[in-house]
């Protein structure tokens, strides 16, 4: 098993730190505040942020933060980036102080995804009070949700999370956009050191935007109810209809952030036993519903 615990956050890019601001307040239901590097900080539990925007010349992804439990961990993990030759660069004080933690690694992986490695989170546990009144969002020992991000050396790239990260394979799903006779396209879902179904994926083609989508859950479809009117009062755009996927049974609907990547926000994903679960691969994404045909009727 991984020494890596669980997804810590993720960090975008802006042009319109403003827009961001009221996406994350009025739709996704975090609080904000701007640190002292002009960062926004979005928070969604005690921690001072899961995600971090930055300002900068494009609207994009650009990192993964993963935590592991103590220096001794992350000591072993920078090991094993070593003996597989992976370069990494340790986080000055000031990357440290921007990221709330006590140490940092980037490194990259075979496909060019910035990761970066982090123990001893800073917090001033700061009770989180949603603006639009989201009672809880689903994180602790499981992190703050999942990422899919594009791998198009994929065979590389998952080499890299299972063999020198220590990533298990919780399900396989390969894609036939030409129909069952067509060639695959492989997106495979991987766990770390938490009962989380998937803390990422990875996907077997570019996304322009760095990053496929981020899940974010929260406690009851109540929630997500409201948070689908929230999105369509805001004129979001909407990238899926309202679904429950097969794999992890998370019953959810995707939109647009305003750094191009989908955010996926739903309720009631599976809490595995990995002693007992058995991998597959599944066939059809969804049990019912996520017509994603919807997001790209809004492209058009």
């Amino acid at each position: 098993m991984t020494e890596i615990s669980a997804l810590s956050y993720i960090v975008a890019e802006t042009r319109d730190l403003g827009k961001w601001q009221d996406y994350a307040e009025n739709v996704l239901g975090m609080m904000a505040s701007t640190a002292s590097t002009g960062d926004l900080y979005l928070k969604m539990d005690e921690r001072q942020f899961r995600m971090a925007v930055q300002r900068g010349e494009r609207d994009a992804y650009v990192a993964t933060g993963w935590e592991v439990p103590n220096p001794d961990a992350f000591k072993r993990v920078l090991a094993r980036l070593e003996q597989a030759g992976v370069a990494y660069e340790e986080g000055d004080a000031a990357l440290c102080r921007r990221r709330c933690a006590q140490q940092l690694a980037a490194f990259r992986d075979p496909s060019g995804n910035r990761h970066e490695l982090v123990w001893g989170y800073k917090s001033d546990f700061r009770h989180f009070a949603s603006p639009v009144g989201v009672a809880r969002f689903v994180t602790g020992d499981m992190g703050m949700g999942h990422v899919v991000l594009p791998a198009p050396q994929f065979d590389e790239t998952m080499r890299f999370f299972r063999d020198v990260l220590g990533f298990g394979l919780s399900d396989m799903f390969n894609f036939r956009p030409a129909g069952d006779d067509g060639p695959s396209v492989p997106i495979h879902f991987l766990h770390c050191n938490n009962a989380r179904h998937h803390s990422l994926a990875l996907a077997a083609y570019p996304v322009e935007s760095g990053c496929v989508h981020i899940m974010v859950e929260v406690e009851s479809m109540p929630e997500v109810g409201r948070a689908l009117d929230r999105m369509a009062a805001r004129g979001v755009q909407q990238s899926s209809t309202l679904g429950q996927h097969t794999n992890d049974r998370m019953t959810s609907f995707y939109m647009k952030s305003p750094s191009g990547f989908d955010v996926e926000f739903g309720y009631g994903g599976a809490v595995v036993d990995w002693d007992q679960h058995v991998t597959h691969e599944f066939t059809q994404v969804s049990l019912w519903g996520h017509d994603f045909s919807l997001g790209q009727k809004g492209q058009q």
